[in-house]
Formats: structure tokens, C-alpha cells, sequence
């Protein structure tokens, strides 16, 4: 089971961005996808939640109204649609999977996913 992010880079403040994540080993359209973010220097934090049927959709205070997560048509992708990105929004992104749904209030712990990808690094200038 690999998870592969890709689409960080360098950006300039107010620009947008897309994320991608695709998922490979098995059939995950019946798993939850989340994507996280690991600045320089701090812990890794939750950014957003799809659930595994595409409805529900949770997101950090920080990035509601600015980010978007999607599917996929073939469900084994999930985006990460940033506009107006600012320079507080440089990390590395990760996305993960869950074989089932979370409640609200557990999306944003990071054990409780079960696969991780390997990063994207994006970088906002001022």
C-alpha cells in the first residue's frame, strides 16, 4: 500500500496550488483520506478531512475557506485545492488514509490513520 503526494513547490503569497495524492495497493475508495503539514520547527498538524464517501469534509480553522479536499472520479485520488496561500502555510504536506471513518473531534490525531505518504514540500514567499 503506497500513498504518493506531489505538486508542492514555490509560490508566491495569493497564488494557488494543488496537491495531489494517489493511493496505489489497493482499492481505497472506501477509505477516509486527510491531509496533514509539518512546518519548520513545530509539530505536524491537521489541515483536512474527506470522508470515505466524498460528503463530509473537515478543515483547520486556519486553512477554512481557502483550501479545498476533494476525490477523485477514480476515488483512489484525493486533492488539496490551496488558494490565497500565505507564508505561514510553508510545509511539508503529507496526505494519509483511514480504513474507516473518524468522528469529528478525532480527524485532526495523526495515529489514527493508518498509511502515510511521503511529503510534499511547498514553500509560500512574501
Amino acid at each position: 500500500v503506497q500513498l504518493q503526494a506531489s505538486g508542492g513547490g514555490l509560490v508566491q503569497a495569493g497564488d494557488s496550488l494543488r496537491l495531489s495524492c494517489v493511493a496505489s495497493g489497493r482499492t481505497f475508495s472506501n477509505y477516509a483520506m486527510g491531509w496533514f503539514r509539518r512546518a519548520p520547527g513545530k509539530e505536524r498538524e491537521f489541515v483536512a478531512y474527506i470522508y470515505t464517501g466524498g460528503g463530509s469534509r473537515y478543515y483547520a480553522d486556519s486553512v477554512k475557506g481557502r483550501f479545498t479536499i476533494s476525490r477523485g472520479n477514480a476515488r483512489d485520488t484525493v486533492y488539496l485545492q490551496m488558494n490565497s496561500v500565505k507564508p505561514e502555510d510553508t510545509a511539508v504536506y503529507y496526505c494519509a488514509a483511514r480504513a474507516n471513518n473518524l468522528v469529528m473531534s478525532a480527524v485532526r490525531r495523526p495515529e489514527l490513520y493508518d498509511y502515510w505518504g511521503q511529503g510534499t514540500q511547498v514553500t509560500v514567499s512574501s
